[in-house]
Parts: structure tokens; C-alpha cells; sequence
């Protein structure tokens, strides 16, 4: 399956979890990527991956936290492979200290908010904004958001990474309003607990089993789950899909909040 044969993809936050998975799958099928990452040897080991299986994928260090970096990607991947189609802004801030304030309005600092709508929605906006201006020039092309189930539904933890989650489902529907006459489409995936690297470092078991169990499938979600719905968003085989988000999330938001008490004790 080659659909992106000839396509060049751009996907930030690309050393790792959903972003790595996304970078392998699209290179797999057929597409030139750029993989940017603040970790630029986390960004080269997923080339080196790339290239070994006989894709083709450049890496780019980049900090979403920094328009200057952004608007660099965008031009390298111009410059690399001449034009840009698919645009996965992937990236997001997810600190240890950030996680450890994030929990309501009262135990973040100020700065610390800031920081997560500076670089989560900032940054994303910012890869729409350099993104769809390449993607103009070259006839139209594909910009796929990240966001979450947490900017779907409030959860009693991660109040800015929520709400800017939240934000970029708007910046989502403005970004495919504004340009979709132009020939860019732009979409969000919206994941539940998808257990990446990093979630599976820092979460405790009960937990995950918390997320598990609010599933209607009964297992968490890979990062090659996402990775596929991505690929399909950048292919001409959605070429009617925009403005909208796409939950990922094993049917976790599709039912009443007693779903799981209620499968527990009465079956």
C-alpha cells in the first residue's frame, strides 16, 4: 500500500511515540519525511530506521517552543524535496515538571500555564500557519493536528494541557475553514491513553487499569493506532475530510460516565 508515494511529510515530535510510529508508517508507504524533534538523536534514530528499511527520511532538530525553528522545518523540507504535503504537528509539552503542576487552576503557576500555551497551542499553531503557507504554494496538501480526549471531556487532572487541547480543536476547524479553497485540508486526532514510551514510564498500574477499564474494547491504545489514522488523514483517500476530530480512544467518550461501575456489577 503506497498511497503516499511521493508526498512529503513534515511531522513534529517525530522521535518518539505517536510522532515515530506516524514517521515510520507514512516513509512505509511511500512518503518523503522530514522528522523533527527537539531530541535531534531521538529524530536521526528514527531516519536511520527509516532508511534501513529503504524509505526516505531526513531528521531536523526543531523546538515548537521557537517560531523561528518551525518556520525552518517547513523550509527544509521544501528544500529537500521541493514541495510539502502533509503536515503533522504532533508535537506538545509534556515535562516532568509540567506534569506534576498540571493538575487544576490552583496548583499550576501562572508561568507554568503559560508555558503549555505557549509551546502546546502555540506551536501548533505555528505548524498550520508555515505549514499551509508551503502547502498553498504547491497546490493544497494535508495538516493533521494532535489533540486529545482531554480537550474533548474535563478530566480532575491536566487542566492546561486540556484546555489547550481544547484550543487546538478550534484552531483546527479555522485553519480547514480559512484555507480549504486553497486545497488545505487540516484535521485533528483526538487519542485517549495510548501507551507510548512515555506513558508507559510514568503512569502507575492502577492507572492505566482506570483508562482501561472506561474503554469499550477493553485494552489501551498503541501508538500505531493513531499512526494509521494519520496516514490515512494525509492521503488523497480522505481528500473530503476537514475540520473535523477524530476521536481515538477505544469508544472511551461514546458512553454515559456509568458504563464502567455498571459492566462491574449488574454485567
Amino acid at each position: 500500500m503506497n498511497e503516499l508515494t511521493g508526498k512529503v511529510a513534515l511531522v513534529t515530535g517525530g522521535g518518539s511515540g505517536i510522532g515515530r510510529e506516524t514517521s515510520l508508517l507514512m516513509a512505509s508507504r511511500g512518503a518523503f519525511v522530514l522528522v523533527t524533534d527537539n531530541d535531534l538523536s531521538a529524530a536521526e534514530a528514527v531516519t536511520a530506521t527509516v532508511n534501513k528499511r529503504g524509505g526516505v527520511a531526513h531528521a531536523f532538530a526543531c523546538d515548537i517552543a521557537r517560531e523561528e525553528h518551525i518556520a525552518a522545518a517547513v523550509e527544509q523540507a521544501v528544500g529537500l524535496f521541493g514541495r510539502l504535503d502533509i503536515q503533522f504537528n504532533n508535537a506538545a509539552l509534556l515535562t516532568a515538571e509540567i506534569r506534576e503542576q498540571d493538575v487544576d487552576i490552583f496548583s499550576i503557576s501562572t508561568e507554568a500555564w503559560d508555558q503549555v500555551m505557549a509551546v502546546t497551542l502555540r506551536g501548533t499553531m505555528l505548524g498550520c500557519r508555515y505549514g499551509a503557507q508551503a502547502m498553498i504554494k504547491g497546490g493544497g496538501g494535508s495538516i493533521i493536528n494532535t489533540s486529545s480526549t482531554f480537550g474533548l471531556a474535563a478530566h480532575n487532572r491536566s487542566v492546561a494541557y486540556g484546555v489547550a487541547k481544547a484550543a487546538i480543536n478550534m484552531l483546527t476547524a479555522y485553519v480547514a475553514t480559512a484555507f480549504g479553497r486553497q486545497g488545505v485540508r487540516c484535521n485533528a486526532v483526538a487519542p485517549s491513553l495510548i501507551m507510548t514510551p512515555l506513558a508507559d514510564r510514568v503512569l502507575p498500574d492502577h492507572v492505566r487499569e482506570l483508562h482501561r477499564d472506561s474503554t469499550l474494547l477493553g485494552t489501551l491504545g498503541e501508538s500505531e493506532d493513531v499512526a494509521e489514522l494519520v496516514a490515512f488523514l494525509a492521503s488523497d483517500r480522505a481528500r473530503y475530510l476537514t475540520g473535523q476530530i477524530f476521536r481515538v480512544d477505544g469508544g472511551t467518550l461514546a458512553h454515559l460516565p456509568t458504563y464502567a461501575d455498571w459492566r462491574r456489577k449488574v454485567g
